[in-house]
């Protein structure tokens, strides 16, 4: 039984996309939908950067959404592609909504360019933070994410969960600077995270509701296959239900190890991840060993991709 999963922020590089806009007219006209969708060059942005720019959250979010559907579309021109079961990582939730037809891609570009803003506009630069917290239980984050925020009256919470041993914070920069140091000392491995804000959590609440107006815009349709969403990890074919659940995860923390053991336990065999980089197939691979895993992050990766949808779906 196959699942697509497609990344979030962090998965991008100058020059994703380029190979497989060269190689696939289907791939080809997802970029093109793009630039029209958003009035703006975002397939140059995606191929000759510059860096700097392509990581600003506005750009990053759109970018990577396109890169991976466009990935999906050249792979559906090599062999049917039906998964069972789709999920996302953050924005990777809306790559798995096109890929569900739950959401038009010209609606999800815009949408997530959109949220992409709203994220980036809402806590002045410095004044949040997020951290990675290696080698500490999921318990042992929240119990140091709660004393301090009794200890500073500020917001610090999980945001992540993408491992058994790997979970991310966010808050404002006091707490989360707190949260981190009593973890460290209990032997934890923190790493300060480079973004330019706090994402998921209450601090983002701002960015929610002036992202559920533009989503009471969209219209949704059923997806199929079903969608196993970020903040129930709990398989979603309801399209009246989506709007809410997207508006929730932005405040909410991204459950990815729940939603990779909820796939296994419905019965997933193989996870292909669609999209730049190889971030999820590492993540299920620490949580989930069984679970067999494939990469489609570029043209090159077609033909084994093509191969494995087929074999998972035999």
């Amino acid at each position: 039984m196959l699942a697509l999963l497609f990344p979030g922020q962090g998965s991008q590089s100058v020059g994703m996309g380029r190979d497989v806009f060269e190689a696939s007219p289907a791939a080809r006209a997802v970029f093109e939908a793009a630039d029209d969708a958003l009035g703006r060059p975002l397939s140059k942005l995606c191929f000759e950067g510059p860096e700097d720019a392509l990581v600003a959250t506005e750009n990053q979010q759109p970018a990577i959404l396109t890169v991976s559907v466009a990935l999906l579309r050249a792979l559906e021109e090599r062999c049917a592609v039906a998964p069972s079961y789709v999920a996302g990582h953050s924005l990777g939730e809306y790559s798995a909504l096109v890929a569900a037809g739950a959401v038009g891609f010209d609606d999800a570009v815009r949408l997530v360019a959109a949220r992409g803003r709203f994220m980036q506009d809402t806590v002045p630069a410095g004044e949040g933070a997020m951290a990675a917290v290696l080698k500490s239980t999921p318990a042992e984050v929240e119990a140091a994410c709660a004393d301090a925020v009794r200890a500073t009256g500020r917001v610090v919470s999980p945001a992540n969960y993408n491992a058994p041993a790997q979970t991310v914070i966010a808050g404002h920069a006091d707490a989360v600077e707190g949260a981190c140091a009593a973890l460290a000392e209990a032997g934890g491995k923190v790493r300060p995270l480079a973004v330019s804000a706090p994402f998921h959590c209450a601090l983002m609440e701002p960015a929610a509701e002036r992202l559920a107006v533009e989503l009471a815009k969209t219209p949704f349709a059923d997806p199929v296959p079903p969608v196993v969403g970020n903040v129930e990890a709990e398989p979603n074919g309801e399209g009246a239900r989506v709007a809410e659940l997207l508006r929730r995860q932005v405040t909410a923390p991204v459950r990815f190890v729940e939603s990779v053991r909820r796939l296994a336990a419905l019965g997933v065999t193989h996870a292909l991840e669609v999209g730049p980089g190889r971030v999820l197939s590492g993540l299920v691979a620490r949580i989930d060993r069984d679970v067999e895993r494939a990469n489609l992050g570029s043209a090159g990766d077609l033909e084994e991709a093509a191969a494995f949808v087929s074999a998972a779906q035999d």
